[in-house]
C-alpha cells in the first residue's frame, strides 16, 4: 500500500533523530533530505515539499527550545506540525438529517463510495436512502441497486429514464422520510460541458447540504485541477479520495487537493466498508509517522462494536471467561483488518511494530483459537480452570489442532485475564469502564 511505503520511509527518517547523539545542522539536513525523498516518491508537489522543508530546517535550527523538552522530540513535533499543514483541513460532517450530492469522473469509484457512505451513516445510527440519477453509464443503475440491497438501503431510480433532474425531483419525494439522502450523478471520462450543465441543474433543484467530489488517488497532482473545475461549477463542500492503497500518487492527490482549499471529507484505502474513514489531517499524519491515532481507533470501535459484543462491566469486575475472549475476537474482526487497527495504536517510533508476516501469523493464530474454542463445552469456556490433561486431549482431537495449540490458547487466556484484573485494580471505576468501552484497550492488541 502506498501509504504504508510512505509511512515507513518517514518513520525511518525520524529514527535518525532518535538515534542521534546530538541534534545539529548535519542531522537536521539529513533527516529533511530523507523526508523530501519520501514525499516526492509519493508524488507530493515539488514546490510544496521544498517550502515545507525550508520551514522545518528554519524552525529546527532557529526556534527556541521550550523549557524541559528534549531536542529530538521538539524536531519530531516540528515535522509533524509542518506535514499536517500541507494536508489541508477536513470537511465538517454532522450527524443529522442531510442531503448529499455525489459527483465525479467515471471510474473514480463513486458508486462503491456511495455504499461505503451509506454504511458509515448506518453505523452512526442514521437511516440513509439513495437516488440513482446516473443513467449515462451502462449498468450504473443495477450496480448501485445491488450494493444498496446488500445494506438494506432503499434506492430510488428509473433505469431507462434519461432526464436526471426529473429522477432527482421524483426521488426526493419517494425517500422523503429518510434522514440521509444520497444522490448519485453521472460521471464522464472528462469534464465535458454537458456533465457540468447536468450537475448545475441538479444542484439548483436539489440544494444539497453537501456536494462531495469523488476522486481516484491515481490522478495524483492533477487532483487539484479537477477539484477546482468541479468547485467552480457547483461549489464543492468536501472531497473523497479513493484507492489510496493502489497507487504511488496518493500523496500527490492529498496535497494537491489541499492547495485548492477544498476540504477532504473521507479517504478510501480498499474495497470494504472498513477501508473507508473520515479524513483527519492530525490523525493521518500521526499514523504515517508511527505515532498512532487513538481518535480514529475509538471511532472505528464505536462504529463496529455494540455493548452486546463485549460485556465490559463483567470483564472489568474480573469475570473474564473464554466465552468473553471469543466475543472479543469476533468484535475485533468487525473492526476491519488487523494491520489498520495496529496503525492506530500509539507507540511512538520505538513502539509496537509488526511485519506483514507477523500480522498474518497473528490472524491465523486467532482463527485457530476460535476453532479450538468451538470444540469446548460451555462449562469449559465459562470455567477454564476445569480443563485438565484429558480435556486438552479431547479438545485437540475435536478441533484437529495439536495439544500444544490448546495449551497456548489457555496461556493466552490467562495473560488476558491477568491484564484485565490489573486494569480493574488500578482504576476500578466508571472512568476505566468508559475508557474500555471506547476501545482504548491496547493490552488486547499487544498480547496478540
Amino acid at each position: 500500500m502506498v501509504m504504508d511505503k510512505l509511512g515507513e520511509s518517514l518513520q525511518n527518517a525520524l529514527r535518525k533523530l532518535v538515534g542521534a547523539n546530538r541534534i545539529d545542522e548535519n542531522v537536521v539536513n539529513e533527516v529533511v533530505r530523507d523526508i523530501q525523498r519520501a514525499l516526492l516518491t509519493s508524488d507530493v508537489n515539488v514546490q510544496l515539499v521544498m517550502s515545507m522543508s525550508k520551514r522545518i530546517k528554519d524552525r529546527a535550527l532557529k526556534e527556541e527550545l521550550p523549557k524541559g523538552r528534549d531536542p529530538r522530540d521538539h524536531v519530531v513535533k516540528i515535522v509533524y506540525e509542518e506535514m499536517v499543514s500541507i494536508m489541508g483541513k477536513s470537511a465538517e460532517i454532522q450527524l443529522k438529517p442531510q442531503t448529499i450530492m455525489m459527483v465525479g469522473l467515471q471510474g473514480s469509484g463513486k458508486t462503491t463510495t456511495i455504499s461505503k457512505l451509506c454504511r458509515y451513516f448506518q453505523k452512526k445510527g442514521l437511516k440513509p436512502a439513495v437516488i440513482g440519477a446516473d443513467n449515462f453509464r451502462p449498468g450504473a443503475y443495477q450496480q448501485l441497486k445491488t450494493l444498496c440491497d446488500k445494506l438494506n438501503v432503499p434506492m430510488y431510480g428509473e433505469e431507462n429514464e434519461k432526464d436526471a433532474v426529473g429522477i432527482v425531483t421524483r426521488g426526493m419525494k419517494s425517500i422523503e422520510k429518510y434522514e440521509v439522502k444520497i444522490i448519485d450523478t453521472a460521471g464522464r471520462h472528462a469534464l465535458e460541458a454537458d456533465l457540468i450543465e447536468e450537475m448545475e441543474n441538479i444542484n439548483a433543484v436539489l440544494k444539497p447540504d453537501h456536494k462531495f467530489l469523488v476522486m481516484d488517488a491515481a490522478i495524483g497532482q492533477l487532483a487539484g485541477q479537477q477539484a477546482k473545475a468541479f468547485n467552480d461549477a457547483i461549489g464543492i463542500t468536501g472531497i473523497i479520495i479513493t484507492k489510496l492503497d493502489g497507487t504511488a500518487k496518493g500523496g500527490g492527490a492529498l496535497s494537491a487537493v489541499s492547495e485548492t482549499k477544498a476540504p477532504i471529507a473521507f479517504i478510501g484505502t480498499g474495497e470494504t466498508s472498513a477501508d473507508f474513514e473520515r479524513f483527519d489531517p492530525d490523525g493521518f499524519i500521526s499514523r504515517l509517522l508511527g505515532m498512532g491515532d487513538i481518535k480514529a481507533l475509538i471511532e472505528r470501535v464505536e462504529g463496529s462494536i455494540s455493548p452486546e459484543d463485549v460485556d465490559v462491566d463483567k470483564i472489568m469486575k474480573g469475570r473474564f471467561t473464554l466465552n468473553d475472549m471469543y466475543s472479543q475476537m469476533e468484535a475485533m474482526n468487525k473492526m476491519g483488518p488487523l494491520k489498520q487497527i495496529m496503525q492506530m495504536l500509539p507507540g511512538g517510533l520505538g513502539g509496537l511494530k509488526l511485519s506483514d508476516k507477523q500480522l498474518e501469523e497473528t490472524k491465523q493464530r486467532m482463527d485457530s483459537y476460535k476453532v479450538i474454542m468451538d470444540s469446548m463445552t460451555e462449562n469449559e469456556k465459562n470455567d477454564p480452570k476445569i480443563i485438565n490433561a484429558s480435556r486438552i486431549a479431547r479438545i485437540s482431537m475435536g478441533s484437529g489442532r495439536p495439544q500444544e495449540d490448546v495449551r497456548e490458547l489457555l496461556k493466552y487466556y490467562k495473560t488476558m485475564q491477568t491484564a484485565f484484573k490489573t486494569m480493574s485494580g488500578k482504576a476500578g471505576g466508571r472512568s476505566l469502564q468508559k475508557f474500555a468501552r471506547k476501545g482504548a484497550m491496547n493490552d488486547v492488541f499487544k498480547n496478540m
